[in-house]
């Protein structure tokens, strides 16, 4: 059962809430930090398809560059995954509709941007059905994937998204598009020695978006498609 929380911790939420979704500061990783726990098979690196690569976004801020992603998968036949924040996601209601109505897969990056492996498993819990509940209403689609932020996790973390049904998802490429506001670096990091069920870690940015259409033309030279995540797996 989860824990009643206190109106001060509400609150702390709240706050937290306004600063990371509001645009005022963006914490991303660039690594998966969960080395003790990463031999579990319960957290997905990479997919087992031959011909599929994911096209992963992760989502807390950038919803001024996802129009311009949305039309590009669309325009090269591109499909893609969308991890949602739920905090973001009450902000940009309409955004995530684009995205789910335009045929692309969502799944969940957790309410705030929070460290998961330093919760417990009733955090864990709590702050995945918080966010499940915002996407699915807002898409009308049931949430499947889970992404934690930073790639942080813990067993509690894999044992609350396996109570949740999800498959935990990180990333076995990494633009690292947080951090290096370069278009051909974040298309080298894409496509360099890409192969099938590979996933391909982005967000939302300006660069990302300009890169993308060479990422799409890489991945296809390869002789792979640009798939959603569940394609890929």
């Amino acid at each position: 059962m989860i824990k009643k929380r206190n109106p001060l911790s509400y609150a702390l939420t709240g706050l937290v809430c306004l600063l990371m979704c509001g645009g005022i500061i963006a914490v991303w990783a660039g690594a998966p930090a969960s080395a003790s726990v990463s031999a579990d098979p319960r957290a997905v690196y990479s997919g087992s398809s031959e011909t599929s690569v994911a096209l992963m976004f992760n989502v807390y801020s950038g919803e001024e560059y996802i129009p311009s992603i949305i039309d590009t998968l669309k325009s090269e036949g591109a499909s893609a995954t969308f991890f949602i924040g739920g905090c973001w996601a009450e902000k940009n209601a309409d955004t995530l509709r684009s995205i789910s109505d335009g045929g692309f897969e969502t799944g969940s990056h957790g309410y705030l941007h929070r460290d998961h492996s330093a919760l417990g498993y009733d955090a864990n819990l709590e702050e995945m059905r918080v966010a499940d509940r915002l996407i699915s209403d807002i898409t009308g689609t049931p949430v499947k994937l889970f992404a934690p932020p930073s790639g942080a996790y813990s067993s509690d973390t894999l044992d609350a998204a396996e109570h949740m049904g999800y498959v935990t998802v990180l990333w076995s490429k990494d633009t690292i598009d947080w951090r290096d506001h370069d278009a051909t670096l974040i298309t080298e990091r894409a496509v360099k020695n890409v192969k099938g069920g590979d996933f391909i870690l982005m967000h939302p940015t300006k660069e990302t978006a300009e890169a993308l259409p060479a990422v799409i033309a890489g991945i296809k030279a390869a002789g792979l498609v640009p798939s959603c995540v569940s394609d890929a797996l």
